[in-house]
């Protein structure tokens, strides 16, 4: 169905996208929840009205206006109904997951000042233990059916209840401006305490007004989703999509590949690493094909690239070659026009059986949360899957810049959205650098965070008086003002020779071995780089096959101990991914000589949430990896 006449632009706060979602879209399925026991399917009318009730029961249960509602719970219906809800009484809601750790959640609850709490389950309330009797909390809502019960002497209500509540009570509308604080999320971040962004409803309702310049939904369209709703990039998106009169779908890992196939949706967000797990999945099946299969794969693979860099050159959209002369231009062209009708034959016989296991009605999948890596972008252009790229923090709410179908400009993050500025500066000067010069990325727009909660130094720090926001990251922007982001300011290792090194690149270059699951590079203040590896057990097996050479390989999350003494330590495998670092960061486009990494060590713990090492956008949080391996990097470095 094609969309209807819809505008935004003249609300104050995101709680009216409701009534004229429901209006306007009815019927429609707005969030299908097939994993709940029974599935969960909410139309845009009932979802209208689910908001108000639960908005109206906390109003009845003591909740004032502008006060702070913590929601520590992840992705259900209940969780949208539940934070919505909280904005619909005239509150501001406190978001985190419900997996964080206690202590976490505890500061993030004192910190808030929140008077009433809403959280997934018993399970949850009860990890938050006593402590929660010391802090200001008047009300906590179960977003469960579980009975209440709990030694705390504060007033519990499920979510039934609740909604019981609500239904009979009437709703007080609270008079809230663009100004208003609409949500507090707290940033996991990489480092030290986790920090309050305070966004806005103006600040939300920006991105429900400007992401049409990247997705042009439809409604009915449907959207697979899997990133956790909390966090800004999922959030924005989803209030986007929602206002577009789209139908959400809610996934996980284990059933994402069935949900491809039986959802077939038009739309997905998510983050680096999941791109790259579809990837790898791809990547699998055709190490599983016969040699003869195998060879026939790699040569259209080998003819695709050719034909890609070709047609990108033609183009003017290749980041090698933004200055050439339009007879280089021409050859170019040529060159792609006699590649064509091979790459044509590739895609019969390979790349559509790649998209038809992704799903064939993707009209577009948007990557955000981090920067996608060279091979992953030439994949999916080479396979036809539309992925887009955006840029943007949790501060900015978070799109900044982001890549279009009309322009997707493989290895940028694309032109800044509708008014919205992007500066590049010197790190220390902080002098306006000149085009194509790399410096730290500042920010400015309507959509950037009113500030760090009850943090006036780190708000001053990250705001300039001017309204520039300092991203932390570094980069630098073409002549036609796409930004091409190169690191985090605090991520660059200083090698003792005075080179600064940027670890994402070098990074994302060599998960492009297929032995190579996840790197993190170290070497502060070394001759040269290191990395710790975990490495692809599986597709390591299948090369010791390959190979005849029987090898003693451990078993995943095989302690440091037990690794040594395997055959991951032995001549063949040490000189294998010697060979594969060297090929991947040599073949990178920039190599520089103190790119090469000198030592690594191969570990078998993958990096990942439920251990610590990763943030909820699956981010590396390089202190804590460093801190938990620093005895192995010492003495990876020793040994030089």
């Amino acid at each position: 169905m094609k969309n209807l006449s819809l505008d935004y632009t003249s609300i104050q706060s995101l709680p009216e996208i409701w009534a004229i979602a429901a209006s306007k879209f009815g019927n429609t399925i707005a969030l299908d929840d097939p994993h709940a026991q029974p599935e969960v399917k909410i139309t845009y009318q009932e979802l209208s009205v689910k908001i108000n009730q639960f908005a109206a029961g906390l109003q009845a249960l003591g909740v004032q206006p502008f006060a702070k509602v913590a929601l520590f719970a992840d992705n259900s219906p209940r969780w949208f109904i539940a934070d919505q809800g909280i904005m619909m009484a005239g509150a501001a809601n406190v978001v985190r997951s419900a997996n964080a750790e206690q202590q976490e959640l505890l500061y993030i609850l004192e910190h808030s000042d929140s008077s009433a709490l809403v959280v997934e389950n018993l399970k949850t309330l009860n990890k938050l233990g006593s402590s929660v009797a010391d802090l200001p909390i008047e009300l906590i809502v179960l977003l469960s059916d579980e009975t209440p019960q709990s030694e705390l002497s504060i007033q519990i209500v499920n979510f039934e209840q609740l909604m019981e509540t609500g239904k009979n009570h009437s709703l007080q509308p609270v008079q809230q401006t663009k100004e208003n604080l609409a949500t507090l999320i707290y940033t996991s971040g990489t480092t030290g305490k986790p920090k309050g962004a305070m966004l806005s409803h103006g600040n939300l309702l920006h991105q429900v007004n400007n992401l049409t310049s990247i997705i042009k939904a439809d409604v009915g369209d449907r959207v697979l989703s899997i990133l956790p709703s909390w966090h800004a990039y999922e959030r924005s998106a989803e209030y986007f999509l929602f206002a577009q009169g789209c139908t959400l779908y809610y996934t996980n890992l284990r059933s994402l590949k069935s949900d491809l196939q039986k959802y077939q949706p038009h739309y997905m967000v998510a983050v680096p690493r999941l791109w790259e797990s579809i990837y790898e999945g791809v990547q699998k099946q055709f190490r599983e094909q016969p040699p003869s299969k195998q060879k026939l794969i790699n040569y259209f693979f080998e003819i695709a690239e050719e034909y890609i860099e070709a047609r990108r050159i033609a183009e003017g959209m290749s980041l090698e070659h933004l200055n050439l002369s339009v007879g280089a231009r021409l050859l170019a062209k040529t060159k792609a026009s006699l590649l064509l009708p091979l790459y044509n034959l590739g895609d019969r016989i390979v790349f559509k059986k790649v998209r038809q296991a992704v799903g064939s009605n993707v009209k577009t999948l948007v990557n955000g949360g981090g920067s996608l890596a060279k091979h992953l972008d030439d994949f999916y252009e080479i396979v036809k899957i539309p992925l887009l790229v955006g840029y943007g923090l949790t501060e900015t709410s978070p799109v900044t810049n982001a890549r279009t179908l009309k322009h997707n400009f493989r290895g940028t993050a694309g032109k800044p959205i509708p008014e919205t500025e992007i500066k590049i500066v010197d790190p220390q000067t902080r002098q306006t650098l000149p085009q194509g010069q790399q410096g730290l990325v500042l920010i400015r727009g309507p959509q950037v965070m009113q500030g760090y909660y009850k943090n006036p130094e780190a708000t001053a720090k990250a705001i300039d008086p001017e309204g520039w926001f300092d991203s932390g990251d570094l980069g630098w922007v073409t002549p036609d003002n796409d930004l091409i982001l190169t690191g985090r300011a605090k991520d660059t290792i200083v090698l003792s020779n005075g080179e600064n090194i940027e670890p994402q690149p070098i990074e994302d270059a060599c998960v492009r071995s297929p032995y190579i699951d996840q790197i993190m590079l170290v070497g502060q203040d070394q001759r040269a780089l290191g990395a710790l590896i975990v490495p692809n057990l599986d597709a390591l097996q299948q090369w010791a096959t390959n190979q005849k050479l029987n090898l003693n390989l451990p078993a995943p999350n095989t302690s440091l101990a037990e690794i040594s003494q395997s055959d991951l330590y032995s001549k063949p495998v040490q000189n294998l991914f010697r060979q594969e670092l060297n090929s991947q960061v040599q073949n990178r486009p920039g190599y520089r000589a103190d790119d090469r990494i000198g030592t690594f060590r191969l570990i078998l713990e993958p990096f990942s949430q439920e251990n610590g090492t990763m943030t909820q956008t699956l981010k590396i949080k390089r202190p804590v990896v460093q801190q938990r391996y620093q005895q192995l990097i010492d003495s990876m470095f020793a040994d030089k």
